[in-house]
Order: C-alpha cells, then sequence, then structure tokens
C-alpha cells in the first residue's frame, strides 16, 4: 500500500476536518506528498503541522499544485475557487470517500455506520483493538484520547496489523463505496435531510450497505434481514422482557449506574457472559459497547479481552467531555445534533449528580432545524435551564425553502415544552455566555450541545478561558 501512494501528490481542500485531515495523516504516513487548506485553525490542524503537513489558511486557487490530485468532501461549495481551479486544469478530483473507499480496501475492515454512535462505537473497537494488541488501522470522525504514537488524541492511525476499523458516513452516501467483511449498524434513524428523502430510502442504503458483509451487527430496531447466509448479531440494552431485548443475540443486563458517571452491566450472548465496565455513562454508550463488542467477536477477536479493555476506554472528544470548572459548576461539551443524541447527552448528563442540568444548544444546519425544531425543543426540555443559540449553517445557506429558519424555532418549542422552566434566546456565543455565566454555582453542570462551534462557549466559560 505504501508503494501505491508513495509519489502521489494529494491536495485537501478543507483538510482540518475530522474526517479529512485522518486521511491527510495517513496518506502523508504512506509516502504521499501532501498538501491542503482550511478556513480556521483547529486542534486538527495543530496535528496535521506535527506530522509535517503545512496546510495554508484561507482558500486561494494559486495554492492548488498543478501535478496534485485534489480531495474534496461534499462539504465544499462548487465555487471554492480551489475547486473551481482544480477543474480549469482538468485535474482528477477524489471524493474524501473514495480515498477512504481505496484505504480500507487494503485491510480486513470493520465498519461502522448508524444515524448515532458510530464515532463512540468506531473508537471502542480501536481501544480493544490496540489494548489487545491487534494494532488496527483506523479512521475516526472524531478524537480519541491516547490513540496518538505519543499518547496525543488521534482521529486516524495506520497500524501494523490485518485490520482497519472505520466510521461510514451516510450524510453523503460516502459510505456504499465500502465494502466491510464486517458491518456495523448502530440505529437508524432519518437524519440529514438534505438528502435523504425518506426512511425507507435511508433502509434501503443501509441494507446496501451491509449486503455484501460476511456478518453483520445491528441494534434491535434496524430492520434489516441477514442475506446469503451472513452471519447476524442483534444487540439490546435491557427494557424488560419483551421488546428489542428479547429477540436480541446479545444484550446487555443488570445496569447499574455508579457515582462519577461510571456503569457497569453484564454483556450476554454472541459469545459474551461477562461483567463490562465502562468510564463514559449513559444507555447510549451501553448501546455502543454493545455494538462494539458484537462486531469485534463476528471478526474473530476474543470478546471477553475486548470487554475487559473497555473499562479504560476515555471516550471520545467532544462526546459529554468535562472541559473544566466555572464557579464550582462542571462544564460539558457534547457533539449532539439531533434530538436523539440530545435526550441521551441530557439522560447520562444526569447520571453525573448535578444539582441543576443547564444545556446551552445550537443547532446545526437549517435543513435540520426546519424538519426537527420540535423534536429539538422537546428534548432540550429534559434539562433545567435551556439555553438557545442561532443555527450553525455549515455549508448551508438560509434561501429559497430555508429562508425565515433560525433557532428561535427551537427556543419557541423548548420553552413549550419546559413546563415553566427558564429558556433563553441568545442568539450567540457572547450573549449566552453573558446570560448563563454569572448564573453558575456549586453543584450546577452547564453542557453545550451541538456539532457547530459551540464548543468554543464551554471552552470560554470554565476559570480561565476567554470568554468567547
Amino acid at each position: 500500500m505504501a508503494d501505491e501512494l508513495r509519489g502521489r501528490r494529494l491536495h485537501f481542500i478543507a483538510i482540518g476536518g475530522a474526517g479529512m485531515s485522518g486521511l491527510a495523516l495517513v496518506a502523508k504516513q504512506l509516502g504521499a506528498e501532501v498538501s491542503g487548506s482550511d478556513r480556521v485553525e483547529s486542534s486538527y490542524i495543530d496535528r496535521l503541522r506535527a506530522a509535517g503537513i503545512q496546510p495554508h489558511l484561507g482558500h486561494d486557487a494559486e495554492q492548488v499544485p498543478p501535478d496534485a490530485e485534489v480531495v474534496v468532501s461534499t462539504a465544499v461549495p462548487d465555487d471554492n475557487p480551489e475547486l473551481v481551479r482544480a477543474r480549469e486544469r482538468g485535474q482528477t478530483l477524489i471524493h474524501r470517500g473514495e480515498l477512504l473507499a481505496e484505504l480500507c480496501s487494503q485491510r480486513r475492515l470493520v465498519a461502522i455506520a448508524g444515524t448515532h454512535g458510530k464515532t463512540t462505537t468506531t473508537a471502542m473497537c480501536a481501544w480493544a483493538l490496540r489494548a489487545t494488541g491487534a494494532d488496527p488501522a483506523f479512521f475516526l470522525g472524531g478524537e480519541l484520547p491516547g490513540a496518538g504514537p505519543g499518547g496525543e488524541p488521534a482521529n486516524a492511525g495506520w497500524g501494523e496489523g490485518k485490520w482497519l476499523v472505520a466510521e461510514a458516513d451516510e450524510s453523503d452516501a460516502s459510505f456504499l463505496k465500502l465494502r466491510p467483511e464486517i458491518a456495523v449498524i448502530t440505529n437508524l434513524e432519518l437524519d440529514h435531510h438534505s438528502r435523504w428523502g425518506s426512511l425507507a430510502e435511508l433502509s434501503e442504503a443501509f441494507a446496501t450497505f451491509a449486503t455484501p458483509a460476511a456478518g453483520l451487527v445491528c441494534g434491535s430496531d434496524v430492520h434489516l434481514s441477514g442475506r446469503g447466509g451472513q452471519r447476524v448479531v442483534r444487540f439490546a440494552v435491557e427494557a424488560g422482557e419483551v421488546g428489542p431485548a428479547a429477540t436480541a443475540d446479545l444484550v446487555a443486563t443488570d445496569i447499574r449506574a455508579e457515582p462519577g458517571g461510571r456503569s457497569t452491566f453484564y454483556a450476554r450472548g454472541a459469545g459474551l457472559d461477562t461483567e463490562v465496565s465502562l468510564r463514559v455513562p449513559g444507555n447510549h454508550n451501553i448501546a455502543n459497547a454493545l455494538a462494539a463488542l458484537g462486531g469485534l467477536s463476528l471478526a474473530g477477536f476474543d470478546p471477553e479481552a475486548c470487554a475487559a479493555a473497555l473499562a479504560d476506554f476515555p471516550g471520545v472528544a467532544r462526546r459529554l467531555e468535562l472541559k473544566g470548572e466555572r464557579n464550582g459548576a462542571r462544564i460539558y461539551d457534547d457533539y449532539a445534533h439531533h434530538p436523539t443524541e440530545i435526550a441521551a447527552t441530557l439522560q447520562a448528563a444526569r447520571e453525573l449528580g448535578a444539582r441543576r442540568v443547564i444545556a446551552a444548544f445550537q443547532p446545526h444546519l437549517y435543513s435540520r432545524t426546519r424538519a426537527l425544531a420540535s423534536e429539538l425543543g422537546a428534548a432540550l426540555a429534559a434539562a433545567d435551564e435551556v439555553a438557545v443559540l442561532d443555527v450553525y449553517p455549515a455549508r448551508e445557506e438560509p434561501t429559497g425553502p430555508l429562508a425565515g429558519v433560525s433557532g428561535l424555532m427551537v427556543a419557541e418549542e423548548a420553552a413549550d415544552h419546559a413546563q415553566g422552566g427558564r429558556v433563553w434566546w441568545v442568539r450567540t456565543a457572547e450573549q449566552a455566555a453573558e446570560a448563563i455565566g454569572p448564573t453558575l454555582g456549586e453543584g450546577d453542570l452547564l453542557i453545550t450541545i451541538g456539532a457547530g462551534d459551540i464548543n468554543k462557549l464551554a471552552e470560554g466559560l470554565v476559570d480561565g478561558g476567554e470568554e468567547p
């Protein structure tokens, strides 16, 4: 594989993203000459520099090497000056998903897909395999603490083992380019409304993703059938003697939430009958652990050893990540951006023993906000107090059918569901800091929620941080 990339020149537009930066790092490791650009600084940019890659800040057509293959993602708009120049020259364009599929084809692949939980489940697989000596290659949509060569966080790596674990992204259908040996589907729910018109369409795409795999692991709420002798493991978190757990092959039972957020449960089925302890709280993380253990079991790894390794799994950055304190209040940050994810995050936050749980939410994408405003507001109302910022637009503009969409829609829905609880409409991180900061005190828990840049609010509010 190194020979295939050696001598190739790759230029990444938007190189600082979680997925793009990981691909760039591995390409560099495998001998390619790598360049790229992005709009702003980030921890991913810092990691690229440490690896000897010098990204440009800002997009400029003159930055595109004329002899490079140009790697792009769906988030890169058609009018990006570097993309325009590459097309004018007739340079080879490679979608991020195509490059990921090329790299994944070189190893035995466990690919983790699903609407929610795929980053954490992929990270759990990588963590367990590394802990048990398998040394996998891995690609994550987030940062896993301790996974870098020097113990620093990492979102990708090219180990010497035979296996590769990769997060499979359905947002732009690029996961259909992968050919996994083991396919894991954590759950299935309609999201990414600008790409998928219906749950039926999305379900068919997931079925296509899973078809070539020899083994399929999926939540009991995923209504896909195994095909052609495919080994199938269905998992569920116990909720009684009826329902999904009653028909699942792998079940979490005897669940105990312990002080400080650690949870303990028994995993039974699919070669497992063992107690599992997790540092990361919440039933959603128990489900993620079942998905990971089921996938690794089908891949032939010792499930008991992998379960033991998860006791030290530190979690993924921006997944209920403790950022610090302010006036005795703990401040966390989480990437949740869908109602189901927000509900799971707030349920997990309750396990941390706070006097009050305060949620500051930044909606992500106008299309998602328009489609799910009511559900987002209802999920947020599980907090004691809620602050809602305006929409983080990412690749969208509030024009045409999205005109008039704003975070106020979510704030109004949260107020309707909050049963008298306080709801702030604060628009910006600065306004949120001014409103929330003075109210925080001993025993409170503030969690910033969203897939945009709301993490800067959390970082600015911690004692010693710079206000956003």
